[in-house]
């Protein structure tokens, strides 16, 4: 397993970084501490750090050589609004914020890559660390690529990695094309007339007319999508009523829908328009229907992808690198990657026994990878910017 020995001597510094943050959590937009001690480590090695972009983003620059060539790499910050339930030394010490997604262990990884880049400098061109807030809903991401993020810091390509529990350490997992679905957000508010419940013919009954929206939101995936496509529409909220005995004038239902492709979104939001206004009708109801487009499909581009397959193929050998399905799952990476061509990966983080899955109260980041994680990104840059003859 080709760990670099620049990276295999700062493993432990990794890991404390990785700690330290993992026990001082920040959630969207909030990673003011965490941006600190990101662009106080970064300016220790030598880079040039620009703080502030997407509010508490940090990108640092590093060149060598005379290369005009440049790349990005991406790791996120930010944490969860999760109660840890871990009680080790780490554990979080902001009840109610947790990293439970491994964005310490992504931050620490691309550190750890500074670092040993810095002192290695067998490179020729530039490499943009970014450091992104807010990849947890709120589309830091984003933020980023409106605020500038490429032409402030031009990038021929641009890279991303997240862990993977369930994955083999030692395992990265990619694939040209969709990587991850769309994540898109909905909230639909009913509106009948409330009534005493054991007269239930003198009102509009909301709840009754939701019950039927839930069903027949269902038909979207299963009949109007062709079948060879994916797509998702889950209901996860339904509010409505505060008694026993009252029929409500108003109930609200809120959930979110996934796809891989942009076509797909457009008909889900289209179909589901139509099924809101069509169940209200039935049902003498009132309705009012909010779609927000989060985060695209996370797509990844054929040539890029095929370099870091090569890149790994040398690391772990080829069948460690597994060409995964696409998941359902999203990431605001995807905003990156509509700009510039890209690639992102899955690093594998164990088996997740006793619970230890993604936004799970009892995850932990696999310490064990942070020098693979790093080691990839050290050669990622070493080859895509090798020096030419």
């Amino acid at each position: 397993m080709a760990i670099l020995d620049g990276i295999r001597v700062i493993h432990g510094e990794m890991a404390e970084w990785r700690h330290d943050l993992h026990a001082h959590p920040e959630t969207a937009f909030e990673e003011q501490r965490t941006a600190a001690l990101v662009a106080q480590k970064l300016e220790a090695f030598g880079l040039q750090v620009h703080k502030g972009l997407g509010r508490t983003g940090v990108v640092a620059t590093l060149s060598a050589g005379s290369g005009k060539r440049a790349i990005g790499l991406r790791a996120d910050m930010d944490a969860l609004h999760i109660h840890e339930q871990n009680d080790f030394g780490h554990r979080s010490r902001h009840e109610g914020k947790m990293h439970a997604c491994g964005h310490d262990g992504h931050t620490s990884m691309l550190l750890g890559a500074a670092k040993y880049l810095a002192q290695t400098r067998n490179f020729d061109g530039t490499v943009h660390f970014i450091f992104q807030p807010a990849e947890e809903n709120e589309g830091g991401g984003r933020e980023m690529v409106e605020q500038g993020l490429f032409d402030k810091f031009p990038c021929d390509s641009v890279y991303g990695m997240h862990n993977w529990p369930g994955m083999a350490v030692g395992q990265f997992g990619l694939r040209a094309g969709p990587m991850m679905a769309s994540f898109d957000i909905f909230e639909i508010e009913l509106t009948g007339r409330g009534s005493h419940a054991a007269l239930p013919h003198t009102g509009i009954d909301p709840v009754v007319a939701a019950a039927a929206l839930v069903q027949a939101l269902q038909s979207i995936a299963s009949r109007n999508v062709d079948p060879i496509e994916s797509s998702v529409v889950s209901v996860t909220q339904i509010h409505a009523g505060d008694t026993w005995n009252v029929i409500p004038d108003a109930a609200v239902l809120r959930g979110n829908t996934r796809a891989f492709k942009p076509e797909i979104q457009d008909l889900i939001e289209r179909r589901m328009s139509e099924i809101c206004s069509g169940v209200a009708s039935t049902y003498g109801a009132q309705v009012k229907l909010r779609y927000e487009r989060r985060y695209p499909p996370t797509v990844n581009a054929p040539r890029e992808t095929e370099v870091c397959a090569s890149v790994l193929e040398r690391m772990v050998g080829a069948e460690n690198v597994v060409r995964v399905p696409p998941t359902m799952g999203s990431e605001d990476f995807a905003f990156m990657l509509q700009a510039k061509a890209g690639c992102y990966v899955f690093v594998g983080n164990g088996p997740g026994a006793g619970g230890c899955m993604l936004h799970n109260p009892h995850y932990d980041f696999n310490d064990e990878i942070l020098p693979l994680g790093a080691s990839y990104w050290a050669n990622l840059v070493e080859h895509i910017l090798a020096a030419r003859a």
